[in-house]
């Protein structure tokens, strides 16, 4: 009797669809800017393309029949539709004014803004070591710049205000996540709901219709912001995050900047240069420490005993 085939694990399951998530993060700067529409639009396409797709799975899931909403939770939801939309606007307009590869690393400083927003609201104890990873993050982030004092001019003005775009996206995003954190035993599909429905009457005072009419085309890329990046990556996420450990969901999360660095390379030849080159691991490497508490600083030597004491 022949024994039947081992089931893939579920930890192995969640590898699969996290890494799928992660590479169609990845694509994200292409969609946007391969759209042509201003930052505000695509973003507000994005909400409304997102919550007919977000709002049709949960429709067919039956999510609506218990939301566990209750009126704090929704406000709390509500508010951090309110920083999603606004990290994407920013982030969207940093690709254009630097490129998808710097803005994507750039935002990827996001854990040391949810570190610092947890020290100040939550009183969360930062160790010498978290520390010294924001001082690494902090070094990487001036070496992409790749600006001097001399160079805050012209084109170069515009390419630092994108990388500080990108930074204040990450800002947003952190306080999203620290409002996310408070928001338990509700499906991460209906916060991600609420927050795009949210979006949608938020920015449509910052839209600009008459551009809708030159479109064509570029609709494609708009509704696949919302089918794949905003619906199907949302779907993969979460089901990755209840198959994984903490540890592997922080390693597999770096494949979406390389995923991005990949993309902008192939589709825009953009190229890196040799600062970049050493800031943009410098920004990986101490975001991955500091998800992993990796030890940074030399640990202290424990003290000998007294042997005067031990008689």
């Amino acid at each position: 009797m022949t024994q039947s085939a081992t089931p893939v694990s579920k930890e192995r399951v969640g590898v699969i669809e996290l890494t799928m998530a992660m590479i169609l993060s990845g694509t994200i700067g292409v969609f946007v800017v391969e759209s042509t529409a201003s930052s505000f639009n695509v973003v507000f396409f994005r909400c409304i393309f997102g919550a007919i797709c977000l709002g049709s799975y949960c429709a067919f899931r039956g999510f609506f029949k218990e939301t566990g909403f209750t009126a704090k939770s929704l406000g709390l939801a509500a508010l951090g539709g309110v920083f999603i939309v606004f990290n994407w606007a920013f982030l969207f307009s940093a690709y254009r004014s630097t490129s998808i590869s710097v803005a994507t690393v750039v935002y990827h400083t996001q854990p040391f803004y949810v570190l610092l927003l947890g020290a100040i609201i939550f009183r969360d104890k930062i160790t010498a070591g978290k520390v010294a990873w924001v001082l690494v993050a902090f070094v990487g982030v001036v070496l992409v710049t790749g600006l001097s004092v001399a160079d805050l001019e012209g084109a170069n003005a515009a390419y630092l205000l994108g990388v500080g775009k990108a930074l204040l996206a990450a800002v947003f995003y952190a306080f999203a996540t620290i409002i996310a954190k408070r928001l338990k035993g509700i499906r991460p599909h209906l916060i991600a709901l609420t927050q795009v429905l949210v979006g949608i009457p938020l920015l449509f005072p910052f839209t600009t219709l008459s551009e809708v009419n030159n479109l064509g085309v570029k609709w494609g890329w708009l509704a696949g912001l919302g089918l794949i990046h905003t619906c199907i990556m949302y779907i993969l996420l979460y089901s990755s995050y209840q198959k994984l450990p903490t540890p592997k969901i922080a390693v597999l999360s770096f494949t979406y900047p390389a995923v991005a660095i990949i993309f902008d390379m192939a589709v825009y030849h953009t190229r890196i240069t040799v600062l970049q080159a050493v800031g943009i691991p410098m920004i990986l490497i101490a975001g991955l420490g500091l998800n992993l508490g990796w030890s940074i600083l030399p640990r202290r030597a424990a003290a000998a005993p007294d042997p005067a004491k031990s008689s």
